[in-house]
């Protein structure tokens, strides 16, 4: 038996800072997520990596990590490998960033998305994320696309 699910693939470290918790607004330069509110979306982990390290900065400067505890971020986020769906997590409310927010505002939706940089960017709010109890091999696609996930694997 499987449930029908919509999925995103995320480039890492990404894919794991949102099925952790960490990462809690996804951002995109066009409002993809919009149609998914008060839906659930499957997390796809992307063999490629993000390219550049804003978010480390973001984690580190803003919200204080220490160099071990990334390391520990990064592991677990890693725990199912590349090229798998590896969890669940709810989509809410999609809104595009104004081009100009006070910087406490702007520092807090950046904490947020462990990203710099979205002003003007369609901002996506998720919640409960949850790993799946294994991986469930699969090739990523472009945007998002639907595929059939074992009831099994749900947590």
């Amino acid at each position: 038996m499987t449930a029908p699910m919509w999925c995103l693939s995320f480039r890492q470290p990404y894919a794991g800072l949102v099925l952790d918790g960490v990462k809690t607004l996804e951002t995109r330069w066009r409002p993809l997520l919009a149609p998914l509110e008060n839906q659930t979306l499957a997390v796809h982990i992307a063999w490629r990596d993000w390219e550049g390290d804003d978010w480390r900065a973001v984690l580190s400067s803003r919200m204080g990590m220490s160099a071990e505890e990334i390391g520990a971020l990064l592991e677990s986020g890693e725990r199912f490998g590349r090229g798998v769906v590896a969890g669940l997590v709810d989509v809410g409310r999609t809104w595009q960033c104004p081009a100009s927010l006070d910087e406490e505002e702007l520092e807090q939706l950046e904490r947020s998305a462990v990203l710099i940089g979205l002003l003007e960017k369609h901002v996506t709010q998720l919640s409960n994320p949850r790993w799946l109890r294994r991986p469930l091999s699969a090739r990523g696609g472009r945007d998002i696309w639907s595929m059939d996930i074992p009831v099994n694997l749900l947590p």
